[in-house]
């Protein structure tokens, strides 16, 4: 790699910009037990505060997501403000449809129409959070589906979901966007509503340029090419989002890069090959993770540095080998040219670019050698802890 592209890749990471989401911060758990920790946030505002911790250490994370109502305040402007002051701001809004009794058989697809309508009431309220937040993406997923056959008509169920779609996407501004997102199956095991990008890229293609695809890397069928989805969305222009975790069997939303970082690597690559990483293309990179066993800040900070580990690695690339050897017909080459960067070890690269930044060069040995793990657990005690529901 010549200079002047090494100097290419190191503006590139120095720019990168990792969301976090702030239910990464409260208690979670399995479907059996959610497991408390001490030191967990109470408010949406002490989740924020430990976004702003991760950001400060890895000097890469310096946006937080909100998930509503998990999230709700009585002054969003102000949470949005107590955000800046810390270094950080808010990113997506997620709405949650999806934890209420009325939505037993589903919220936007319920074949009752007043639940549809208290669904769209709680969605149209996401925008108006953007709006006071700053925002400029509203982020859907829908539980929705059935569990038996001839539960409901699966085409009617279609026309609601997008019926809801139209009346979110006329109420957003110029700027804001719709990201919807879906997922392959849970909690509905015959019918999911919108259980795959095919789906999903056909309602927001209806709906307009203001929405866009968001690809969870854990809502896949297992073989399932997840860089093939990624490409063929940049290349349409709707990929608006992704939601990176790890899994080993279905939605496990472990940490970034932990159960296969070859996978990851393959996913930046198609990213940075097809102008993922160019801001004028508004893709958003968003940890969406759950720790129960482990302690959340590390993990989201260790989950921030896997993410840019595989970046750097997508970017060192040989474009030029790479192209060749494709053009040529030259299936080794080709494989070579990825592998080859793939094994290159980039944590000196990014250490001296933490250093350049007046960061530690290994963040999360700094933040565990900080203290603040053990301040926080003595600061945060009594109140309600956030998590799950809360």
């Amino acid at each position: 790699m010549t200079e002047p592209e090494l100097t290419a890749v190191r503006e590139t990471l120095r720019k990168q910009a990792i969301e976090t989401p702030s239910w990464a911060y409260g208690n979670s758990g399995t479907r059996f037990k959610v497991f408390a920790q001490q030191g967990v946030p109470r408010t949406p505002f002490e989740k924020v505060e430990d976004a702003a911790q991760v950001h400060a250490y890895t000097g890469a994370a310096p946006v937080v997501s909100l998930h509503i109502p998990w999230d709700r305040v009585a002054d969003y402007a102000e949470l949005a403000a107590y955000a800046r002051s810390l270094g950080v701001r808010i990113g997506m809004v997620n709405a949650n449809v999806f934890q209420d009794d009325a939505y037993r058989l589903g919220s936007v697809a319920n074949p009752d129409p007043a639940v549809r309508r208290r669904a769209v009431a709680h969605l149209l309220e996401c925008v108006e959070i953007m709006a006071a937040t700053g925002s400029q993406e509203v982020k859907l997923w829908f539980a929705d589906g059935t569990n038996y056959p001839g539960q409901d008509d699966i085409a009617d169920r279609q026309g609601r979901v997008a019926e809801a779609l139209e009346t979110v996407y006329a109420r957003l501004g110029t700027e804001q966007r719709l990201i919807l997102e879906y997922k392959l199956f849970e909690p509905s095991f015959y019918t999911t509503d919108v259980p795959d990008w095919g789906t999903a890229y056909a309602h927001c293609m209806r709906l307009g340029p203001k929405a866009q695809v968001c690809v969870d890397t854990g809502h896949h069928a297992p073989g399932t090419n997840i860089e093939f989805i990624v490409a063929l969305l940049l290349r349409e222009g709707k990929l608006g989002a992704f939601d990176l975790n790890s899994r080993f069997y279905a939605d496990d939303d472990l940490m970034a890069g932990a159960a296969d970082p070859f996978q990851l690597f393959r996913l930046m690559y198609e990213a940075t090959r097809n102008g993922g990483l160019d801001p004028s293309r508004r893709v958003r990179f968003m940890l969406d993770q759950c720790h129960n066993i482990e302690p959340k800040i590390p993990a989201v900070i260790r989950s921030v540095m896997n993410v840019q580990e595989a970046t750097a690695k997508a970017l060192l690339v040989d474009a030029d080998a790479l192209g060749a050897a494709q053009r040529e017909g030259d299936v080794l080459a080709a494989n070579a040219a990825l592998m080859d960067a793939y094994n290159t070890d980039v944590r000196p690269l990014l250490a001296d670019l933490r250093s350049e930044a007046g960061l530690d060069p290994d963040p999360l040995r700094a933040y565990l050698a900080s203290g603040h793990q053990e301040h926080l657990a003595g600061r945060r005690v009594g109140g309600r802890q956030s998590g799950w529901g809360a």
